[in-house]
């Protein structure tokens, strides 16, 4: 008689987005899977994301909004587990959603506790054993199974394993870039990570003088004089630099860049609803009637007022409470200029724990695009950020960890 096939033991390390839906992919297709997570419970960057209200994905997931060496290696996980599939999955587990404006996905009940909640309930229900304060300080190989060798001095054995560690951004939530050691000892390389998705540094002294500053800006990378990247939206000064959507949407490539050691401009746009000729002449009429004000009260209701004697001195303006009407040609224009060009040197990014994401990671090149599976280690994966993919901010991020998660998962059960 014809013995039942015994299920392929598969050990997934990490248990946030990527590593807890390759659990339930592996579970739903026959594997007996153990999650060991290094912190004291699972899903803590889920609870974090889209603040708190968990950004599940976007309507538009063109393999433009990628990035990393290799950014069409993502299409393989994205086209095998769509959106319209991770839809489906999610709307299984019970999470109601709706689409928000620039087609980013968020559940019904903004909370991003609910979707854990129920990705929890279901491993349970599906008999995945979870291991909490589990981390995996090594993996070697005997005898066709991986031994993973335990930071609490534990072992555990698997014949396939699913790295899914994440990079190194937000390391209280767990990501630490262990993943990272993991993949070199099997001959993986190394693309050098950095902070995405993360505040700007500007060489600028004047910084703690308009720090909590909101405005509606324009604002645009630089390098080489070339224009890289450019958002708007709102944008905050900070006493380092400068933050807000936009700035975390553009510090990928401004991080890139710095990486590579070259020089990197932000540029402003804080009059962006007006052309520069409409500017010019709003700007000559209103010096015109207020023409005996002292000049930076004369801003006082167009300008932020913290702002308006910033503004003034990086235009050269040395007196700046001289009558409005004595502003010459040349002043005038160096304000319209700053108004509309307002250019700093960005001078870094804030560190990891302010990330979001990491850039950077295992080279794609060792890693099969359709199954995530290791090219020089067989039963070996890989899923989410711990691989040199990443995304735009607005659901990208996630829907990578989980498409790569699921096909990763499912690959590991039935190859």
């Amino acid at each position: 008689m014809k013995m039942p096939k015994k299920p392929v033991k598969i050990a997934v390390v990490g248990g946030g987005a990527a590593g807890l839906t390759a659990a339930v992919a592996a579970r739903y297709n026959g594997a007996e899977v153990t999650v060991l997570e290094r912190m004291n419970r699972v899903g803590k960057k889920i609870l974090a994301t889209g603040n708190g209200r968990c950004n599940l994905s976007n309507t538009d997931l063109s393999i433009n909004h990628y990035y990393g060496k290799n950014p069409k290696f993502a299409y393989g996980a994205l086209s095998r587990f769509d959106f319209y599939k991770t839809m489906a999955f999610f709307e299984k587990l019970g999470i109601a959603w709706k689409v928000e404006s620039g087609g980013k996905v968020y559940p019904v009940s903004n909370q991003a506790s609910s979707v854990l909640d129920v990705m929890r309930h279901e491993l349970e229900a599906l008999g995945v054993e979870t291991r909490c304060e589990a981390g995996v300080r090594d993996i070697t190989r005997k005898n066709g199974r991986f031994i993973l060798h335990l930071e609490n001095g534990g072992i555990f054995k698997a014949e396939r394993v699913i790295i899914a560690t994440g990079g190194k951004a937000a390391p209280n939530l767990g990501s630490n870039g262990s993943g990272y050691a993991l993949a070199e000892k099997f001959g993986h390389s190394i693309v050098e990570p950095f902070p995405a998705l993360v505040q700007l540094k500007l060489a600028a002294d004047f910084l703690k003088q308009i720090a909590g500053i909101k405005f509606d800006y324009e604002a645009e990378i630089m390098a080489d004089k070339k224009s890289l990247a450019r958002a708007a939206g709102e944008i905050l000064f900070t006493n380092y630099g400068i933050s807000g959507p936009p700035i975390l949407a553009l510090s990928r490539t401004a991080g890139e860049f710095l990486h590579r050691g070259e020089k990197v401009t932000l540029k402003l746009n804080i009059i962006n609803y007006m052309s520069p000729d409409e500017l010019e002449a709003f700007l000559l009429n209103r010096l015109r009637q207020q023409a005996h004000k002292p000049l930076a009260f004369s801003f006082v209701g167009f300008i932020h007022k913290r702002l308006v004697p910033v503004l003034l001195k990086e235009a050269g303006i040395e007196d700046i409470n001289k009558p409005a009407g004595q502003l010459t040609a040349g002043e005038r224009g160096a304000v319209l200029r700053i108004l509309q060009d307002w250019r700093f040197q960005v001078t870094g990014t804030n560190s990891w724990p302010a990330a979001q994401v990491t850039a950077g990671g295992v080279d794609v090149k060792d890693v099969d695009q359709k199954t995530m599976e290791s090219k020089l280690e067989p039963g070996l994966y890989f899923a989410g950020e711990v691989l040199d993919i990443d995304g735009d901010c607005g659901g990208y991020n996630l829907q990578w960890a989980w498409s790569s998660g699921y096909v990763a998962g499912e690959s590991a059960a039935v190859s």
